[in-house]
């Protein structure tokens, strides 16, 4: 007994006896497309949540990345074959665009693909909970933008090789309109490169508290682009500054320091000349034993002037805190202790003050008068 092969086409017309089949064919791709988007669905979500019990890097970019690229490329395969069984029948000549739409979208998706990948690698980066080492945020952050520029631009030459336009001359043609760009548009690319100095060289980051003596700009960094970066001041307005700007000035990093600095001058009465040798020893051990000063860097306590009104001791110490606020409780809490110890001495703060000698004057009248 011989079987022959039968195609699809046959089949329908067997089934439903008519010779012209094409629509019911389209309906069952579009169909079938339906279904197979809406399992991959039902299985990508069931991936995510697999992917979350588990802290890993790589698994949760990958699968969110791939879900919506993967079920528009099941929607895309499945219009494309139906396109293609249309055109048989239409007259309008369907069939040379569907090969291209096809391959167009094929690299579209995996570009789409590629950027969501990189946008969640660079987010799981610098999230504690999928890594026990961070990276710099700023640096990720770099490092993101270079990559999908990347992915852009090659899926922009791909696209247009499949096309049937010339690579090598666009590249030509981008290379000539690169110099006339570049000679229009020097202060962005300045710009640019300040931006990459900053991403090299890392002077500071996303959440750094900056500040120039040589521009009045003082505030907390927001965003660093390609070309701005934003700065919110402590007053909470945005100051967008050009990249370049950043070649040309100092700038202070006061979020790296190590320690804050206490530098208080004291001034004592005159009159309390005997006892600034005890206050100095006293003031000096009070910060010696402070839990919140920082002992590993200079400690000094010294007497070192006689000014106009007072007897002067400087107090120079460093805390261990770099908190702003913090800083200031630690240091008001030491002032107090010094004013403690002052009047536990027996003295007091000295403030402006000014001694008039009056001279004796005779009770005696002039020689001559009576």
């Amino acid at each position: 007994m011989k079987y022959s092969a039968i195609s699809i086409p046959d089949w329908l017309s067997e089934i439903t006896g008519r010779e012209n089949t094409w629509i019911v064919e389209v309906f069952i791709i579009v169909l079938a497309t339906l279904l197979a988007a809406f399992a991959a669905r039902i299985i990508f979500n069931r991936l995510m949540a697999h992917a979350a019990k588990s802290k890993n890097l790589w698994d949760d970019a990958l699968i969110e990345a791939a879900q919506k690229p993967v079920r528009w490329f099941i929607w895309l395969i499945g219009l494309c074959w139906a396109m293609e069984i249309s055109a048989g029948q239409s007259e309008v000549n369907l069939l040379q665009a569907v090969g291209p739409i096809r391959e167009v979208g094929v690299v579209a998706l995996i570009a789409w693909f590629l950027v969501r990948f990189i946008s969640r690698a660079e987010k799981n980066l610098t999230d504690p909970e999928y890594t026990h080492q961070p990276l710099d945020q700023t640096t990720v952050t770099a490092m993101g933008k270079l990559l999908r520029v990347s992915v852009i631009i090659t899926s922009v030459l791909v696209v247009l090789q499949t096309l049937g336009y010339s690579v090598s001359g666009v590249l030509a043609f981008g290379g000539i309109g690169g110099l006339a760009v570049g000679f229009a548009a020097k202060d962005l690319l300045a710009n640019f490169f300040g931006g990459l100095m900053i991403y090299m060289d890392r002077p500071f980051k996303v959440g750094d508290w900056v500040r120039s003596p040589d521009k009045n700009i003082e505030g907390t960094v927001e965003d660093i682009g390609w070309r701005l970066t934003r700065i919110r001041t402590f007053d909470k307005r945005p100051l967008y500054v050009p990249n370049s700007t950043f070649t040309q000035i100092s700038l202070e990093n006061p979020s790296r320091m190590l320690n804050r600095r206490i530098y208080e001058t004291i001034g004592i009465r005159y009159d309390d000349a005997a006892k600034v040798t005890a206050i100095v020893n006293d003031v000096k051990a009070m910060l010696e034993n402070h839990d919140e000063i920082d002992h590993n860097q200079t400690l000094m306590v010294n007497f070192n002037a006689f000014a106009p009104s007072s007897l002067d001791f400087f107090v120079y110490t460093f805390t261990k805190t770099v908190n702003w606020a913090h800083y200031h409780e630690v240091k008001q809490d030491v002032l107090l202790k010094i004013l403690d110890i002052i009047a536990a001495n027996g003295a007091e703060c000295a403030y402006p003050t000014s001694t008039i000698h009056l001279n004796a004057m005779s009770t005696e009248p002039p020689a001559g008068q009576s």
